[in-house]
């Protein structure tokens, strides 16, 4: 019944502005998108790299807040409650698909937000110890299965993307690597980089420069494509993998019952600011990887990414205190 009447709510907005004959009157205060993590993380720096640019094709203020914590679900939900007006939008991560399968929340991400548009993916790796059993992913998954449990990998965290990215590899190979989750990547590098650790599944910005200087040695590439600074690395799916076909990705949502005029009107300041050299450059500078989809498309791979991090958290049995 509360969707039912938050939907009506913004049909009947829309409808009183066409029967003015005038168009919405949308921005008529500053526009709010809410990002789930701390300043400086990926999903803080597409929002601010696209902000300045959608305030100039939409007409007003973009302003952007950080709200972090609970894997940015509390983000999420404050924008799920938000009016249907448009004004309020969140930087949706891959964070808040695995968070349904993993903690009981306040709101249905897939039914009380309203897809914009996908924006783009933050390609992953999975890297090694030089001295780890893993010139290939295959030579990894034998290794794993002939030794159960004695290969470990780091993740940043329980519940984490790169604590299920370890948990999807085990399931699609048969292999058996050991989970160990450290409070952030930071502590994971050290001691990946020591050789305390065998692996670790993890955003390509960050272990790109330990590969390059020799430190490290990538194993494959997380997402549709070979990495643009790595392209020597094979894909999992080019290496008979399947299931990692996106990488982390990032995309704007909006309140369910947001008019559909409003969503579009957000949508194309999106894509015209991804259109603009220097937002291009600046993106790639942190290698992130334009991938953009409409709002349809975007719903569509949000259920699906729904459905699988789901199977794979009930097949691993993994539970988050």
């Amino acid at each position: 019944m509360k969707q039912l009447w938050r939907r009506m709510v913004g049909v009947v907005a829309l409808t009183a502005c066409a029967g003015a004959g005038a168009q919405a009157p949308f921005p008529d205060k500053p526009i709010r998108i809410l990002i789930g993590f701390p300043a400086g993380t990926t999903a803080d720096v597409i929002a601010r790299v696209l902000a300045p640019h959608m305030a100039q094709t939409l007409g007003g203020q973009v302003v952007i807040e950080n709200r972090p914590g609970a894997g940015s679900s509390i983000a999420a939900e404050a924008v799920a409650r938000a009016p249907v007006d448009g004004h309020t939008l969140l930087m949706a991560t891959i964070a808040n698909t695995i968070n349904p399968s993993l903690y009981k929340l306040g709101f249905d991400f897939a039914r009380d937000l309203a897809p914009v548009t996908k924006i783009a993916e933050l390609p992953g790796l999975l890297v090694a110890h030089p001295s780890a059993p893993a010139q290939s992913l295959q030579q990894l998954a034998a290794a794993a299965k002939a030794k159960p449990g004695e290969i470990m990998y780091a993740s940043s965290g329980n519940g984490t993307v790169t604590h299920l990215y370890g948990e999807l590899f085990n399931l699609a190979t048969g292999a058996k690597l050991a989970h160990v989750p450290y409070k952030g990547s930071s502590q994971a590098v050290t001691d990946l980089l020591a050789g305390r650790i065998a692996v670790m599944f993890s955003p390509a910005s960050t272990v790109i420069p330990h590969v390059r200087a020799g430190t490290l040695k990538a194993v494959g590439a997380i997402g549709p494509q070979r990495s643009a600074a790595l392209p020597d690395v094979p894909t999992f799916a080019e290496s008979g993998v399947p299931g990692f076909e996106a990488g982390l990705w990032f995309g704007m949502m909006a309140p369910a019952g947001t008019p559909a005029a409003v969503i579009d009107r957000i949508h194309q300041s999106v894509l015209r600011a991804l259109a603009l050299p220097e937002v291009k450059a600046q993106l790639a500078g942190q290698g992130i990887e334009l991938a953009t989809m409409n709002g349809e498309q975007f719903g569509a791979f949000i259920r699906q990414d729904i459905e699988k991090w789901t199977r794979v958290v009930k097949a691993a049995g993994i539970k988050v205190e």
